[in-house]
């Protein structure tokens, strides 16, 4: 594999859906993302603004989503989709923290965020939770329970979040009937085993800079193909669940964000990030830029070693 492939490989290892197949208008809303240096949010979704609404039992309109470009594949008739239309049982609407579905639950049905940020975790036997996938607007979730009837994992709302339930049994019956759908569907999953082999890579071969680079620039691109900033987004997970995801501790992932930054190549404030030199962050991807990695440590030790002389009696 040549480093261009490599670098590429790299930055697409972090999500199933690096680049949709189709960009959803600049009219339509946002997953907190930027847009002219503004935040903007979601219009054209039929919500119920109820305190108590969990899920509405309404018929989702594929045909008129905005995010239908993003779920379905593209050249879909007006028919197939209104066939597609049949079997989306509902609009579920997830509170912050609250889990879509558990290790262990039946699984019934995959589900296409509309709006909202989502995690993928697995527990180990010790208890120890592991970020195993980050879900924003347009992407499927559940994909992990098709191959024994249960999930494997467990998805959780990061923020208020809003998906459509399509039962799993439908989306065969229909998949059958519409060989362009079906297809779309073994394009998904083929990609989820791609991205899985990306991050086996990412995290056997690439360093702290490299691995908090990569997840970057794919959030990047992931927010530009919803015609939102690619330079400009808020990051709706904790620096805690980026380390679990990335291989890294809490504080070597801050660290590394506060060297890009003093190095021209971010600025952060909390959760709001500005990427200010977009080749800079490639550089570090595909190896051109050298590993710096161990300097803050070694700093940290001659800083050590220079109050204990100091304290020392002569």
């Amino acid at each position: 594999m040549n480093s261009s492939r490599v670098h590429q490989v790299r930055i697409h290892a972090l999500s199933t859906y690096s680049e949709p197949s189709a960009l959803v208008s600049k009219t339509t809303g946002s997953q907190d993302g930027m847009h002219d240096g503004h935040a903007v949010g979601y219009t054209g979704v039929r919500l119920v603004n109820a305190p108590n609404f969990s899920v509405t039992h309404l018929k989702v309109a594929c045909s008129t989503c905005h995010l239908r470009e993003l779920c379905l594949p593209l050249g879909l008739s007006l028919p197939d989709i209104e066939r597609l239309e049949e079997i989306v049982a509902a609009s579920k609407r997830l509170r912050r923290g609250e889990r879509l579905f558990r290790a262990g639950d039946k699984f019934e049905s995959l589900y296409a965020v509309r709006i909202g940020f989502l995690k993928s975790t697995v527990v180990s036997s010790d208890g120890h939770e592991q970020v195993i996938g980050f879900h924003m607007a347009g992407e499927l979730v559940g994909l992990d329970g098709i191959s024994n009837g249960t999930h494997t994992c467990e998805a959780v709302a990061l923020e208020d979040t809003d998906v459509c339930v399509i039962p799993y049994a439908g989306i065969e019956a229909v998949a059958r009937a519409v060989p362009k759908l079906r297809n779309h569907f073994h394009k998904v999953m083929s990609r989820e085993i791609v991205r899985e082999q990306g991050v086996m890579l990412l995290l056997g071969t690439m360093h702290a800079d490299e691995r908090l680079a990569a997840f970057l620039l794919n959030l990047s691109l992931r927010f530009g193909a919803r015609h939102y900033s690619r330079s400009e987004f808020v990051l709706r997970m904790t620096r805690a669940e980026i380390g679990s995801f990335v291989g890294l501790q809490l504080e070597t992932v801050s660290r590394v964000l506060s060297r890009f930054a003093q190095d021209g190549l971010l600025e952060v404030n909390q959760k709001h990030v500005r990427i200010v030199n977009q080749d800079g962050l490639h550089a570090i991807v595909s190896g051109e830029a050298p590993a710096r990695e161990l300097r803050p440590r070694l700093t940290e030790h001659l800083s050590v070693t220079r109050r204990i002389t100091w304290r020392t009696p002569c």
